[in-house]
């Protein structure tokens, strides 16, 4: 699936989701936003794919919504999803995609991308990078996670000196903050984080996503609770055919061959 600003391409077991509106520095429209929703949504639910890459097209990640086009969502204070889609945001943690998404961003990442960067799981970027949360300086305030997530990836203070002033933030910055965990040249972040959900797509899917899962609940609903359930992943994770092949290869030492079976 692919339209001419929302570029999808499989690699392998890696879904790439790629933002392709560079004339308008990627400025992200209620149609793009659909078109991604239907990725995340091919990503979760097709068995072959096992990590998504997000990155975008051009010199930015994005300059931030295409305002015009989201007033009337704002206004309704919803967006309705039709069947075949997944929030990107992964705002309702019930409903989102179950498979990790590694983020390549360069230049401007402005508004939403800063907050679909808080709903990826690995983040790569180029050290041109300039964060920014630009809202309150629009009128109106983030509404796509950061006021519920940035806190959580660099601490109260931190989050609330961005956040509260759409000051922005330089990709050096957020490197040592931790909101990205690879800083590199421009031009190199897409190889990087290509080689990253590469390694994610070569271990056990199961695994992998139990382990998302299990994160995930720690995050969102607190350790007691993430500790309580993490019997519940292991018992089809250890009858599962990758649990043998991952003990067989060990013995013979060789690469495993993961299924996800």
């Amino acid at each position: 699936m692919s339209n001419s600003n929302i570029l999808v391409e499989t690699r392998g077991n890696v879904l790439m989701m790629g933002i392709n509106r560079p004339e308008k520095r990627n400025a992200f429209t209620l149609d793009m936003y659909f078109d991604l929703a239907r990725a995340y949504y091919e990503l979760d639910q097709n068995k072959d794919l096992r990590c998504g890459l997000l990155y975008a097209v051009g010199d930015h990640f994005t300059s931030g919504l295409d305002l015009p086009q989201w007033g009337k969502v704002f206004a309704d204070g919803k967006l309705d999803l039709e069947e075949g889609m997944l929030d990107p945001y992964g705002l309702l943690e019930e409903n989102r995609c179950r498979k990790p998404v590694v983020m390549a961003c360069q230049g401007m990442c402005y508004t939403w991308g800063i907050e679909i960067m808080l709903a990826c799981d690995v983040r790569v970027a180029a050290n041109d990078l300039q964060l920014a949360q630009l809202e309150v300086k629009r009128g109106i305030y983030a509404v796509g996670g950061a006021t519920t997530r940035l806190w959580n990836e660099i601490g109260w203070g931190n989050a609330m000196r961005y956040v509260l002033t759409g000051d922005t933030l330089s990709g050096q910055e957020a490197y040592r903050l931790g909101l990205v965990q690879e800083l590199v040249e421009p031009g190199q972040q897409f190889d990087h984080a290509l080689a990253i959900a590469q390694s994610i797509a070569k271990a056990a899917p199961m695994g992998v996503q139990a382990s998302l899962a299990s994160a995930r609940q720690a995050r969102d609903y607190g350790n007691r609770i993430a500790m309580q359930r993490i019997p519940e992943f292991m018992p089809q994770i250890i009858k599962s055919k990758d649990s043998v092949e991952g003990v067989q290869s060990f013995l013979e030492r060789r690469e495993p061959n993961f299924t996800g079976e």
